[in-house]
């Protein structure tokens, strides 16, 4: 029997990536490899949405797996912050800040509000949503004071160029 039949995961709104997902068990404890970090993590609902989530970045927006970055510190008025991941463009500077909730985790104005706070320290021209259910690619530019949701999400050749 796979682990992936032992263990109860949440079904997600995105295509199923299992065979490039891998889960094992170390010392009672569920892990799942994240590819960006490449390393071994615990397994929670938020982990198994970001890599999924991920791979579903990769493979539809075309995204290589080296432009991305897991657990990104930040400092903000004092404060540390952490962006669940951000995508760097072809120069190294930050593109898209990704937010993953638990599937069970509503995406309200709260979690954008959460968002933005990190962008004001990046101020990256794009954001990612995420519970796994629900998915938001947003646009944004502070100067022209503009935020707008996309429901054709661009090609990452399309927008690291800009």
């Amino acid at each position: 029997m796979s682990i992936f039949q032992t263990v109860k995961l949440p079904q997600l709104n995105a295509p199923d990536y299992s065979e490039f997902i891998k889960i094992k068990e170390d010392k009672g404890h569920i892990l799942i490899y994240d590819y960006i970090r490449r390393r071994w993590v615990k397994l929670s609902n938020e982990e198994w949405v970001r890599q999924n989530i991920n791979i579903f970045i990769s493979q539809i927006l075309e995204v290589p797996l080296s432009k991305f970055a897991n657990e990104v510190s930040l400092q903000y008025n004092g404060l540390s912050k952490r962006c669940d991941s951000i995508i760097y463009d072809n120069f190294g500077k930050p593109l898209i800040i990704i937010e993953y909730k638990k599937p069970d985790i509503k995406i309200t104005q709260k979690i954008f509000d959460q968002i933005f706070v990190y962008n004001l320290q990046l101020s990256v021209p794009y954001l990612i949503i995420s519970n796994g259910i629900e998915h938001y690619f947003c646009e944004t530019n502070f100067e022209k004071k503009l935020f707008k949701i996309h429901t054709n999400w661009p090609k990452y050749k399309e927008i690291a160029i800009k």
